[in-house]
């Protein structure tokens, strides 16, 4: 079983490898999911991390409005947004900044909204960096999480899990489950699941979103 560390650092080497091409190849595939997760972000109020920005596939879709922090633990991938920021001069982006989603350098209550589109599955630990992500939400903030996220039942939880050492060498899980979140939710006792909702394609990607209570 590979350590948090040995996780982290097989990440960096991927991505140091996919940064290059990285927006040819998922441009299309994730546009729905990164669409949905900015528009459901927005709703949530103007001040929005997002962490895992990766080259900035999402950045494109927030409306001008927005003020919006992204952080990566690539610096090749931060490299990439910067130049796609730089060259499409996004007024709506505060910061891109290289961290790690376990130990986020803000204050606690600093956003609106945290989300995290196609990364929950990639980070060691992931109710360690969830719990800094809710730390550093404000009360009736919200998390969106975009994902592979399976239910692990039948026919589909079988591939799920067959697949799961190919997608691992593209930085990928394919056997990562909806309850797992649910479950962090819960344990937690001041965050509500609000929808998982299904995007392009057919549903192989979900949207989910996670609020914290007013009262937290």
């Amino acid at each position: 079983m590979a350590t948090p560390k040995s996780s982290t650092e097989h990440q960096s080497r991927v991505y140091r490898h996919w940064a290059p091409i990285y927006d040819h190849v998922y441009r299309s595939l994730l546009r729905d999911g990164h669409r949905t997760t900015a528009e459901l972000a927005a709703a949530a109020g103007p001040d929005i991390l997002e962490v895992g920005v990766g080259t900035g596939l999402v950045l494109p879709h927030y409306p001008p409005h927005c003020r919006v922090t992204g952080i990566d633990l690539s610096e090749h991938m931060i490299a990439k947004a910067r130049e796609k920021v730089d060259r499409q001069t996004f007024t709506h982006v505060k910061a891109l900044r290289v961290m790690n989603a376990q130990h986020l350098d803000f204050a606690d209550r600093s956003f609106d909204a945290v989300c995290l589109p196609f990364v929950v599955t990639l980070i060691p630990e992931p109710e360690k960096a969830l719990d800094e992500c809710a730390r550093v939400l404000k009360p009736g903030g919200e998390i969106i999480i975009a994902s592979k996220l399976g239910d692990g039942r039948g026919i589909q939880g079988r591939i799920e899990e067959a697949v799961a050492p190919l997608v691992h060498k593209v930085g990928w899980s394919s056997a990562f489950r909806i309850s797992r979140i649910a479950d962090w939710a819960k344990s937690r006792g001041d965050l509500d699941v609000l929808e998982v909702r299904p995007v392009f394609p057919n549903g192989f990607f979900k949207v989910m979103r996670l609020r914290l209570r007013a009262s937290s």
